[in-house]
């Protein structure tokens, strides 16, 4: 095995066959002991699939389109990360115990790695899935710019890493399918990254309906207007800038980086591409979960 093969893999750990980051599969039994409450919401996502996006819009839901009351803290303690967990300084799972009812947890989670707990408690749960040739785009700048990560290598390289399952969370082949096999469970909404670009509205019309909330015009124009892109990429309090630079520099690439669907033009090969489709139609056969890749 070649040095940077063994060094890539020196971060990460396995969690039930699933590629994960070392520092979270040292505590794992911490997650799958969790304690859910029956009033908790679930937002799981594969990583890069607008997870922030989605919760900024949930809280915002949650308290009624008060901006003011969003910009309380940063949008990681609002909504905790579940399974993140770095020694002493970032432990969802403690957030989440001292937090008051109803929390909104954030996790990145497959249905096969979710606490027990959620699925006993009955807790709605929404996913949000992306196109995985944005996502592949997405994560590989996240590898860049986030400490804790190995040298993705090329575009190219990574993209083979991507199709194999071999970065954190393991296959999004896997992940996605898993969670739209649930779509039809009434506790389970399952969204599409791109059906939020192209009517942000009636998504979040569908998100209030999800909740028990009466979706107002007024209150829906709130929502909309505070999570734009580039309302997001502004605010402090989503953005993430308030990390320092060894954690996340986003002086390498931003944590809010584009927020569109299809960037992937700018990044696959024709090649790569054709690599890409015909994998992406083994992994996905049998399934009738169908995304777009441009809207």
């Amino acid at each position: 095995m070649d040095s940077s093969k063994h060094d890539y893999f020196e971060y990460f750990d396995r969690v039930h066959g699933i590629l994960m980051y070392k520092d979270f599969v040292k505590y794992w039994d911490d997650v799958e002991a969790f304690e859910a409450r029956p009033d908790d919401l679930v937002i799981a996502t594969y990583p890069k699939s607008g997870t922030t996006w989605v919760s900024e819009i949930i809280d915002m839901i949650y308290k009624e389109g008060d901006v003011e009351k969003c910009k309380r803290d940063v949008i990681f303690n609002r909504i905790p990360f579940l399974e993140c967990r770095k020694e002493e300084v970032m432990n969802g799972i403690e957030q989440l115990k001292h937090m008051a009812s109803p929390r909104i947890v954030k996790t990145h989670l497959s249905v096969k790695l979710l606490p027990a707990s959620f699925w006993e408690k009955n807790c709605k749960i929404i996913y949000l899935c992306r196109n995985a040739k944005d996502v592949a785009v997405s994560y590989y700048y996240f590898f860049l710019m986030v400490a804790d990560h190995p040298n993705p290598g090329s575009f190219p390289e990574f993209v083979e890493k991507f199709m194999d399952g071999q970065v954190p969370y393991g296959s999004w082949y896997e992940h996605a399918k898993s969670w739209w096999e649930l779509r039809k469970n009434p506790h389970v909404l399952f969204l599409f990254y791109e059906d939020m670009k192209e009517d942000i509205r009636r998504e979040v019309i569908k998100l209030m309906q999800f909740l028990g909330r009466k979706p107002s015009e007024e209150l829906v124009d709130r929502i909309v207007q505070h999570t734009s892109f580039q309302e997001m990429k502004n605010n402090p309090f989503t953005n993430y800038t308030t990390l320092p630079d060894e954690v996340m520099n986003q002086k390498i690439s931003p944590f809010m980086r584009k927020g569109i669907t299809g960037d992937w033009k700018n990044h696959f090969t024709v090649a790569l591409n054709d690599k890409f489709d015909r994998h992406y139609e083994q992994q996905m056969k049998g399934s009738t979960l169908k995304l777009r890749t441009e809207i």
